[in-house]
């Protein structure tokens, strides 16, 4: 068996991750995946599964009542559950039926664990407050995950169009003669774009160029203002953390691990705070992604098109 090192772990990493993720858990979980590639033989399959059962006790313990259990219960079943896709990754031993495995294992935790926080908490002080927490803590996630593929769907399906049409605009421009396509989305932002062709005769060695109207003016120079934001999001790139602070993961930690941390008291604001912060951010993404299917409408015909002389 191979020995691998805490770099060999560590370049099993995501490229960028939740801040909760690369901060709070990562630096135990590559340890403990480097200890689990070395000296056993568990599956990430087989991590999973575990993880799951410590999900399912942490429901448990959050429907008896127990929050502090129940909460680094929950935190532990995260951590396994973060190192089953790195000792994938680590040993090429990932299969589809682990992804997805993965995905149902999670919702069955998050699910599970809203109910039993709900039920624990309403059994003690019957507040019905907790059992609208519970209920909205599910649909939430529930709606985070159906919606995410078919936004992943839309992009794709966008970027296909974008491509078709820039295919068909290369068809029918004469050389010599610019034109300006309608736009590109390149990186989901909308770029201006103009489509020049060279004078001589095209061959296949002279392809359209796309020059972008920024190559072709100066940029104004920003303020601090602008400059400040960009200087955060390198600072987030440097360490691995996504700019969108508040996701699902976050999300989790905030209701299942810090609220009962602190205690009863902190359980609905904290769950509220966070769940408007995270739909918040939803909604934002659906605002771009309403903003990038608007621009690149589907692909022209080329015989629809006019063909320009030369």
């Amino acid at each position: 068996m191979r020995a691998y090192s805490l770099d060999d772990v560590h370049a099993t990493r995501k490229r960028k991750d939740s801040w909760w993720t690369v901060f709070l858990v990562d630096p135990v979980a590559c340890r403990l995946t480097l200890l689990v590639a070395n000296h056993t033989s568990i599956t990430p399959n087989g991590l999973t599964r575990f993880s799951l059962i410590l999900g399912m006790c942490s429901a448990i313990c959050f429907a008896a009542g127990r929050l502090v259990p129940g909460a680094l219960l929950f935190y532990l079943s995260f951590m396994v559950d973060c190192m089953d896709g790195k000792i994938a990754r680590l040993k090429g031993t990932g299969t589809a039926f682990g992804l997805w495995l993965d995905y149902v294992g999670d919702r069955i935790r998050v699910v599970c664990c809203a109910a039993g926080l709900a039920s624990g908490q309403y059994a003690v002080t019957g507040d019905i407050a907790y059992i609208l927490l519970g209920a909205g803590v599910a649909v939430l996630d529930l709606f985070r995950y159906v919606n995410a593929p078919q936004m992943k769907r839309v992009r794709e399906v966008v970027k296909e169009n974008r491509l078709g049409r820039l295919a068909a605009v290369e068809s029918v421009v004469a050389p010599g003669h610019v034109r300006p396509a309608e736009a590109v989305v390149a990186a989901g932002h909308v770029r201006p774009v103009e489509v020049v062709m060279p004078r001589e005769a095209i061959t296949p060695r002279e392809p359209m160029r796309i020059v972008p109207f920024e190559e072709r003016r100066p940029r104004p120079r920003g303020g601090k203002r602008q400059r400040l934001p960009r200087r955060f999001g390198r600072l987030l790139a440097r360490h691995r953390v996504r700019s969108h602070l508040i996701s699902g993961i976050e999300f989790h930690a905030a209701v299942f691990v810090v609220a009962p941390l602190v205690g009863r008291v902190a359980l609905v604001p904290l769950a509220v705070a966070s769940g408007a912060m995270l739909l918040l951010n939803e909604v934002f993404l659906i605002y771009r992604m309403w903003l990038f299917s608007r621009v690149v409408p589907a692909a022209p015909l080329v015989e629809k098109v006019p063909r320009v002389s030369v």
